[in-house]
């Protein structure tokens, strides 16, 4: 069911740059400060690309969107890019080690045991979520598509992947595997190292089409991404022929495709983070509101307002594994959330047991919605709403003055994810974070 195909990947060359400093982090999960960072670290970094610098004198023909395609057609001629000879996908192998601020949040946390991933960088076929090959597991967020849509409308490229999952016992990946030395080899910022090797035997690339056929793919990360691929395609078709049928089209148009990376869910690499919830900016807030308010759907139990991130998070663990654990932290109280009440259920219109028993619907529905009055509309455009990594920056945060109230929880596991995705539902908003993340830049597809 799932249709991909090999390309020849513009690469950055490693004999005009340090690969260390140009690739980049994916654009969301890059702050002001790596911005800032990035642009230090060298004049063909990324970040010049997929999240440049907005100027006061910036006009619809001068903006960070044109900047992005100049620099673009620019590092091409002068081959900082330079596009490989033989259609071919790209093996990819991620070795690292769970940061020391997440190990708690993980039922079996490797304390210090380095694990490592193996997929491959090809492109697949975009197709519409009706058509039940590509399943997402996330709602979306307006800006960041509208963002990334007038960069592709620019560039006519694709410099990051969108992370799908398939789901087999390992045997594709016995594909991948070889004693050759890669092709790349780069450490991030996190210590993550990232190994790329270039596979462009025709009997390899056959076989490995062959066993994606039968897939079904989730998107693990990339939700963005792959609907902005998705709406530039309709553009395209819109434009060059609009009178012709989605079956009657030509199949290989660039257009048709995105740069995507496959990895087996089963991987014991896969792993999923927590992102924590910031609310900020209320009109009022009161804790003892908060907590009468919060009574009719959780059992509520008072912790010690003092209680530190690594606590915190061990705490909500162990309550998890009899259920929902939710911690909510203001400037100067804590509060442990469990056990779903009656009141709980009011908030579920329309949702499946499969929704409803997500911590992460929980807190949206009941706590966000019902017990802060916060809209739906509000919290996609994240009007008082941001997403943390690290749990002791979400307590920092309210500790400081900077918010009302911040939310800790538990990860979703991977069969959530599955079973929701495979049932043609979705989670709230950055419900999952897959760690670690795809580099960007280290292929990029040109459509043209």
């Amino acid at each position: 069911m799932a249709e991909i195909i090999p390309f020849r990947a513009f690469r950055y060359n490693p004999q005009k740059v340090d690969l260390a400093r140009v690739l980049t982090q994916p654009y969301d999960k890059i702050t002001p400060e790596m911005q800032a960072r990035y642009y230090e670290s060298s004049e063909q970094n990324l970040i010049r690309i997929i999240l440049g610098r907005k100027q006061e004198n910036d006009n619809p023909a001068n903006n960070v969107y044109s900047r992005a395609a100049a620099c673009f057609h620019d590092w091409r001629k002068q081959h900082i890019f330079q596009q490989d000879s033989l259609p071919s996908i790209y093996a990819y192998r991620q070795r690292f080690r769970v940061p020391d601020w997440a190990k708690t949040a993980l039922a079996k946390a490797p304390a210090t045991a380095e694990l490592d991933r193996l997929g491959f960088i090809a492109l697949g076929r975009i197709e519409d979520y009706s058509a039940g090959v590509v399943f997402r597991h996330e709602h979306t967020l307006a800006k960041p598509k509208a963002e990334r849509l007038d960069l592709l409308r620019a560039t006519r490229a694709h410099f990051g992947q969108i992370f799908m999952l398939y789901e087999d016992a390992g045997e594709l990946v016995g594909l991948l595997e070889t004693a050759e030395e890669p092709d790349v080899s780069v450490t991030d910022e996190y210590g993550v190292l990232h190994s790329l090797w270039q596979v462009s035997t025709p009997m390899v690339i056959a076989a490995i089409q062959s066993a994606m056929r039968s897939k079904k793919l989730i998107i693990a990360d990339g939700h963005h991404r792959y609907e902005t691929a998705l709406s530039y395609r309709n553009e395209r078709r819109e434009a060059e022929s609009p009178s012709i049928k989605p079956l009657e089209r030509a199949p290989g148009d660039p257009y048709e495709f995105a740069m995507m990376t496959f990895i087996n869910m089963n991987t014991p690499g896969l792993v999923i983070l927590p992102t924590h919830r910031v609310v900020h900016s209320l009109q009022s807030f009161a804790e003892d509101n908060f907590r009468q308010a919060a009574q009719p759907y959780f059992d509520v139990d008072e912790i010690d307002p003092a209680i530190e991130a690594s606590r915190a998070i061990a705490m909500l663990r162990e309550c998890g594994r009899s259920g929902t654990a939710i911690l909510a932290v203001t400037a100067t109280r804590a509060f442990l959330l469990h056990h779903p009440n009656p009141g709980a259920a009011e908030a579920f219109a329309h949702m499946s047991l499969r929704q409803q028993d997500l911590d992460v619907v929980q807190l949206h529905k009941c706590l966000l919605e019902k017990v802060l009055q916060l809209s739906e509309e509000s919290i996609r455009s994240q009007q008082n709403i941001s997403y943390v990594r690290n749990a002791g920056e979400a307590i920092a945060q309210v500790r400081s003055g900077l918010a009302n109230i911040s939310f800790l929880m538990n990860p979703s596991h991977i069969s959530q994810v599955r079973d929701v995705a495979f049932h043609g539902e979705v989670m709230p908003q950055k419900s999952t974070d897959f760690y670690p993340k795809l580099l960007s830049g280290l292929t990029i597809y040109a459509l043209e």
